[in-house]
């Protein structure tokens, strides 16, 4: 009850956020009673009810991404005899669609630069596998997460510094054997405590951990107080989905840390879309949260192209006088194909009114009809998301024009730039926060401002080799610098890519980056 019946006690929207974020992600089901919130001065700030758009709409988005959503994927019918249900053939597009982006913002060939190299190394090693994005498989899972922000509106990696030393009254004190893990969410992992002109400033994390084949729940709490960030651990016994009592913290991890800065020790990534439903406390939206009509589209025209299979099996229909259930009488619906049924025939076959006895049904199966209207739900799907009209073709064999391709490209060259933005700031932030904890904490040769650029994989939406040439041919003609086309090809800084070339003049091969005679 909410406010209490007698005691007038009241629950705030941010604590009941935590309780019901942490009951929805162990399946417990939570009925809050606002009988008497009409009563409470602050009723506007108690009420529940803002929240439940925002957990219906994330629970749904949650289907779709899983390819089956029960009020639309469960068909029901009558076969005559009594009602049945089977499930919608489905093409599960919902997922496709979010890994297409996926693999478009955060793939193989995406990377950070730091100008500074020790500090790089610090971040990625001396290898991909090196650095704290090496210990934490950091770009496995930011491709993983990128799918995940597509369907649930939000991800967040948290920052967490294990092994930290920390003093009597909660102060982080710098230790070399303290060592950094990310922890990767999604939306509904992601409780706002405070946001601010759509900016999350405050939250809480939940996340499933293991010990030992016990399975606990870890909630971390970032509040920012008077300036500075404050991080409050938790962790709860989980058994049958139920929440059990708090539990000790691991050695290595404090409950309360003061990390002596304002910088947020998480940080936050939405797609480039403006989330249209009220009170999302600065949470994003899925990348199809505008296209569901066109997702059902889809299931419907990929269903009947299946059904008309599965019903377009050669029939044969009976005179009734030709038919004696062994079981007695029962009447048996046609398209009931996968049943062996056995008849006894009586003595004559004729009944008396001259029509056959035996006729057949050869349905006409509609493929070529069916296949265009997957293809026109397909085009409408692919508008919607952001990919153009043309990325998936369930006719695939014509070959198109470089002119055309490029023409069909660009809803999807505009629109991955978009998001684009948002990654680059959340890899930028995050980046800028380990540097910060590294000189901190950890290591202090480690630069907290080294300068840091994101250079992004653009294969998939221009002919990369075709650029390359075009940016060559422009430094030859003078209308672009050396140290331009290192910058952009290499992510080099401008120092860098200036120093580089001081050291002389380099060849065509060195200046596309084929060094020591390499191709």
């Amino acid at each position: 009850c909410n406010p209490n019946n007698p005691t007038s006690s009241q629950i705030d929207r941010q604590s009941m956020r935590i309780i019901l974020d942490t009951c929805k992600e162990k399946g417990i089901f939570v009925m809050v009673d606002e009988t008497y919130v009409e009563f409470s001065e602050k009723a506007d700030e108690i009420t529940s009810i803002p929240l439940t758009n925002y957990y219906n709409n994330i629970s749904v988005w949650k289907d779709w991404w899983k390819g089956f959503h029960e009020p639309f994927h469960r068909i029901t019918f009558e076969n005559g005899e009594k009602r049945k249900s089977r499930d919608m053939y489905t093409m599960k597009m919902a997922k496709k669609v979010c890994e297409d982006w996926a693999s478009i913002l955060i793939n193989d060939k995406t990377f950070v630069k730091v100008d500074d190299e020790y500090s790089e190394k610090f971040i990625v090693g001396d290898t991909d596998n090196g650095g704290v994005f090496g210990s934490n498989n950091f770009w496995d899972q930011a491709n993983d997460l990128m799918e995940k922000m597509m369907y649930s509106g939000t991800c967040a990696v948290v920052i967490r510094l294990k092994n930290a030393v920390v003093s009597s009254d909660g102060r982080l004190l710098p230790s070399p054997d303290a060592w950094i893990d990310l922890n990767y969410l999604e939306a509904d992992r992601i409780i706002v405590l405070s946001s601010d002109n759509g900016i999350i400033t405050e939250a809480a994390f939940c996340s499933d951990i293991c010990t030992k084949g016990s399975n606990k729940l870890y909630l971390e709490i970032h509040r920012l107080e008077k300036g500075e960030y404050v991080i409050e651990n938790h962790i709860f016994g989980i058994k049958d989905k139920s929440l059990l009592s708090e539990e000790p913290l691991p050695d290595g991890v404090a409950r309360i840390m003061h990390t002596g800065s304002d910088k947020p020790w998480f940080t936050i990534c939405k797609p480039a879309i403006v989330n249209p439903i009220n009170g999302n406390n600065g949470m994003g939206c899925a990348v199809f949260a505008g296209a569901i009509d066109n997702l059902k589209g889809v299931d419907l025209a990929y269903n009947n192209l299946n059904s008309d299979f599965w019903l377009g099996q050669k029939k044969v229909f009976l005179n009734k006088n030709m038919l004696e259930d062994m079981s007695g009488d029962k009447k048996v619906a046609p398209d009931e194909v996968n049943q062996q049924l056995f008849y006894y025939i009586g003595e004559t076959m004729d009944d008396g009114t001259g029509k056959s006895m035996v006729q057949e049904h050869n349905p006409d199966l509609r493929v070529a009809d069916n296949t265009a209207g997957i293809q026109a739900q397909l085009d409408y799907l692919s508008f919607k998301v952001g990919f153009g009209t043309k990325h998936y073709q369930f006719n695939a064999g014509s070959i198109v024009t470089a002119t055309q391709y490029t023409g069909d490209k660009q809803d999807l060259i505009q629109n991955a730039h978009k998001n684009f933005i948002k990654v680059e700031s959340f890899l930028h932030g995050l980046v800028k926060t380990l540097l910060w904890i590294g000189h901190s904490f950890i290591d202090a040769q480690v630069k907290e401002d080294a300068h840091i650029s994101i250079v992004f994989d653009q294969s998939p939406l221009v002919d990369e080799n075709a650029e390359r040439q075009r940016d060559k041919d422009d430094v030859t003609a003078g209308l672009m610098q050396k140290w331009e086309y290192r910058v952009k090809w290499y992510g080099e800084s401008e120092e860098e890519a200036k120093a580089r070339l001081a050291d002389g003049e380099p060849t065509d091969d060195e200046l596309m980056g084929f060094e020591d005679g390499e191709e």
